[in-house]
């Protein structure tokens, strides 16, 4: 056994726990997974409780920009029918401010209708809780497919 295994086995266990494990950007991995999970089992309360009171969700349509309360009105039928949205997270990155006041991030998430799609957003400390600020959903366009998608879009007009 090396030296250093043999260390930290025997410290106790309090002290293996590792230095970092509150630190804000897994604050915010847990705030995001606790916001995915309950769109997939349409927890209205647990769902808009992760927003700032000023937040906005921008969707994947170019008419989707949503106040909370707008966005809430949208999702609440869907909630109550127990019909919410699961995307599985493949893929995450966190950025906070040196403040550790803000926090930016972009995701890579799978959705069974939409396919790959890409979260991005901003956080903010609101009562010291991390909130969402900002979330805006997208459908990536590989770029060998970006020209047609475009002329798509401008037709549909």
């Amino acid at each position: 056994m090396n030296l250093l295994r043999r260390a930290i086995l025997s410290l106790p266990l309090c002290a293996v726990i590792p230095a970092h494990a509150n630190r804000p950007s897994d604050e915010i991995n847990a705030l995001l997974d606790a916001f995915h999970r309950a769109a997939a089992n349409a927890k209205f309360d647990e769902y808009f409780g992760v927003f700032a009171p000023d937040g906005i969700f921008i969707g994947t349509d170019a008419t989707e920009r949503w106040t909370v309360d707008e966005f809430k009105a949208y999702a609440k039928p869907h909630f109550e029918k127990g019909r919410g949205w699961t995307y599985v997270v493949v893929e995450r990155h966190v950025n906070v401010s040196d403040d550790d006041r803000h926090a930016s991030f972009d995701e890579l998430l799978d959705n069974a209708a939409l396919g790959r799609c890409r979260g991005t957003g901003v956080l903010r400390r609101v009562g010291g809780d991390w909130k969402i600020e900002q979330y805006h959903l997208t459908i990536p366009v590989p770029n060998a497919l970006a020209d047609e998608v475009a002329k798509r879009i401008r037709a549909a007009k």
